[in-house]
């Protein structure tokens, strides 16, 4: 049995882990690189093996760094089946979609604006190219094995994180791989904990907060303190969301807040097309998420929900203090991007940072202190506030990753290390040998190795 990382290792974008075993090629995750230039620029390299070649994708969740370079995949030959639970399929659809929509605008934009640093910008893929690969996926349910053939088999057992997304218990050559996938936190506002691994040979687990602890505040009493302290200077605030998960969390802490009076009754703005489909899989799903169907149905009355781009454009030129919630999550692109080209030289806005910033994108310079950044060819000084509500991640973090092995009744052969940079992969390696002795290895990227 052969595996090979091919993307999701020492960076926490570009999820793709290749498994190879008696003839059959397993494809877990299929993610965008994003981030440094470096990362980025891997998207447009050729699959290092033949698409036609690979018999299944199997999906985790609908992420763009673990779905996002799905449509390169097929275009380069891959027709086989898709893998992944109902919610994953509609998030995924969105995403993809969405991201070949921004893709060619994006090019577009470049090109008739003469930016881009090549002859003729070009999209990584198109909406065409995108809407190919929707025939190919497959529902399954969740804690049901699936004979993938006679001697193979797999199960997605629930990670939290987002709604729909699963780590993949997989039965082959006698053997148990688990894949982690994306792995949820216990006390999420909206998502259910994750389900812990009780047997596995190899696991592959996820490192994005391998050396970090999430602070013991309260998230919900953090964003009170900067939104009130933002309208009363008469400013905006703008919170970068990212569109599945995050953006609905936001919304219900917001909605709580404004139910117990204790922020006023400005404009709150759901402005992520994406987003507002995402609130109808919620309400499609309810099994996935602890939101109760009423519940769900006075949060988003409260939210004026932007779709139109006009409406943006209207929402952006209102000079009245508003609070609101825009996508991309790491500012690498969407209509927070518009919010931003107008606000962010202004000393009464604040933006609110509440995710994982990938190195090299938007959202960690502004975290990083950076007085300028680029949008659209052009810079911009910030002069806003640049906060952080740490408590919003949607990732466990060192302790929650180590507590998700403690279940285990057998001592694994490996753990590797996936999808988390360099120094929280290596941190992370050294606390899982000192807590279980456990032999664990941070992931190379391109790296091959047999298991036995």
């Amino acid at each position: 049995m052969k595996i090979q990382f091919l993307g999701g290792a020492q960076t926490v974008t570009g999820s793709k882990t290749l498994i190879e075993s008696n003839g059959l090629r397993l494809l877990v995750d299929c993610g965008l690189f994003q981030g440094i230039k470096p990362l980025r620029e891997l998207n447009w390299q050729p699959f290092p093996i033949d698409p036609k070649t690979i018999d299944l994708v199997l999906l985790t969740h609908g992420h763009l760094d673990h779905c996002g370079w799905l449509p390169r995949l097929v275009a380069e030959g891959f027709g086989g089946k898709i893998y992944c639970t109902a919610p994953t399929r509609e998030i995924a659809k969105l995403i993809l979609l969405d991201s070949a929509k921004i893709q060619e605008e994006e090019a577009a934009k470049a090109n008739r604006e003469n930016y881009s640093k090549h002859e003729k910008a070009e999209p990584l893929y198109t909406v065409a190219q995108a809407e190919k690969v929707l025939p190919l996926f497959r529902v399954i349910q969740a804690n049901q094995t699936i004979d993938i053939d006679a001697e193979v088999s797999m199960v997605f057992k629930t990670a939290g994180h987002i709604i729909g997304a699963c780590s993949i218990e997989l039965h082959l050559e006698n053997k148990v791989l688990f894949f982690s996938g994306d792995i949820g936190r216990d006390n999420d506002v909206l998502m259910y904990r994750p389900t812990k691994p009780k047997r596995a040979d190899y696991i592959f687990l996820e490192s994005t907060y391998g050396n970090r602890l999430h602070p013991d505040t309260d998230a919900k009493l953090e964003l009170e303190t900067y939104i009130n302290n933002t309208l009363r200077n008469h400013g905006t605030v703008i919170i970068p969301g990212f569109a599945v998960e995050r953006a609905q969390s936001i919304m219900y802490l917001i909605w709580q807040l404004r139910k117990e009076d204790r922020i006023p009754d400005v404009p709150y703005i759901l402005d992520t097309p994406m987003g507002i489909s995402v609130l109808s899989i919620f309400r499609n799903n309810p099994k996935w998420h602890k939101l109760s169907a009423e519940d769900c149905a006075e949060m988003c009355a409260m939210f004026r929900l932007v779709s139109d781009y006009q409406d943006t454009l209207e929402a952006i030129a209102d000079p009245q203090p508003k609070v609101v919630i825009a996508a991309s999550g790491m500012v690498t692109g969407g209509r927070v991007l518009s919010y931003l080209e107008q606000y962010i030289t202004k000393p009464e806005t604040t933006v609110i940072i509440v995710g994982y910033q990938a190195e090299g994108t938007r959202g960690r310079k502004l975290l990083e202190g950076a007085q300028e950044i680029k949008i659209h060819g052009r810079y911009f000084r910030v002069n806003a506030k640049i906060l952080e509500i740490k408590g919003m991640s949607a990732h466990a973090d060192q302790k929650g990753l180590l507590d998700w092995l403690s279940e285990l009744e057998n001592k694994p052969e490996r753990i590797f290390l996936v999808h988390g940079e360099n120094q929280p992969a290596d941190e992370l390696r050294i606390k899982i040998n000192e807590k279980y002795g456990f032999a664990c290895t941070v992931a190379l990227l391109n790296q091959q190795i047999e298991l036995g």
